[in-house]
């Protein structure tokens, strides 16, 4: 803006200069035209070393134009030479001027490339702040996703595992019920005999009691007997259970679904093996 200013300056001053120098050659081309014709021949000579003066001067001075029909040809030279060395110093001015402007444009077209440049980058790098973000967002979406998709397995897992030890507890149950109502009916069917074989026998009221006293302590005793094994081998069972239970959770954690197969499996056993022993106790109360 400063070198602009001054070289408006020179320019300004530049013309001032030429402008009076102009008035000057008026006045003196006025004055020129009351002289004698000789005069008027040397100032046509001059005039043309004028033109010359005009040559060598190129630029924006002008200096050729200065030098027509004047008074004296010392004059007029040295007229043309003030001229030429104005003109050679406007173009040398011009000349800088225009370098400078050159300068200034390019110097500004880089700064414009370089602002251009930084904001190209900026919004690169808020793409990929963005891009980031989202990614970060859906990821943890994902993970909420699957421990939800996991908790929601282990639930039905839970259920289905209640509901699959409600079923065996049924069973077991009415297994027991039954067992227990065939033993009533073996019992029954006992007394029926042991009563038709005392009176075939003759024997007596009083004995016949005595005898189902002695009956019914014995029973009593083999009941309590056998209620003491029953309840020993429950306690068994259920000890077998959590044991079968804790290997089965201690398997799940270390094997995954493989391991809570082979634990269903040993359950499995342990419950038929509920079953023979269940059987077995069955015979043994027929028998006595």
């Amino acid at each position: 803006m400063k070198e602009k200013k001054e070289k408006e300056k020179k320019e300004k001053e530049k013309e001032e200069k030429e402008k009076e120098k102009e008035e000057k050659r008026e006045e003196e081309r006025e004055e020129g035209e009351g002289e004698e014709g000789e005069e008027e021949e040397g100032e046509e000579g001059e005039g043309e070393k004028g033109g010359e003066g005009e040559g060598e001067g190129e630029g924006e001075g002008e200096g050729g134009e200065g030098g027509e029909g004047e008074e004296g040809e010392g004059e007029e030279k040295e007229g043309e030479e003030e001229e030429g060395e104005e003109g050679g110093e406007g173009e040398g001015e011009g000349e800088e001027g225009e370098e400078e402007k050159k300068k200034k444009e390019k110097k500004e077209k880089k700064e414009k490339e370089k602002k251009e440049e930084k904001e190209k980058e900026k919004e690169k790098k808020e793409k990929e702040k963005k891009i980031k973000e989202k990614k970060e967002k859906e990821k943890k979406e994902k993970e909420k996703e699957e421990k939800e998709k996991e908790k929601e397995k282990e639930e039905k897992e839970k259920k289905k595992e209640k509901k699959e030890k409600e079923k065996k507890e049924k069973k077991r149950k009415e297994k027991k019920e039954k067992e227990k109502k065939e033993e009533k009916e073996k019992e029954k069917e006992k007394e029926e005999k042991e009563g038709e074989g005392g009176e075939g026998e003759g024997e007596g009221e009083e004995k016949r009691r005595r005898r189902r006293r002695r009956r019914r302590r014995r029973r009593r005793k083999e009941k309590e007997k056998e209620k003491e094994k029953k309840e020993k081998e429950k306690r068994k069972m259920k000890e077998k259970k959590e044991k079968e239970k804790k290997e089965k959770e201690r398997r799940k954690e270390g094997e995954g679904e493989g391991g809570e197969g082979e634990g269903e499996g040993e359950e499995g056993e342990g419950e038929e093996g509920e079953r023979e022993g269940g059987e077995v106790e069955g015979e043994g109360e027929g028998e006595g």
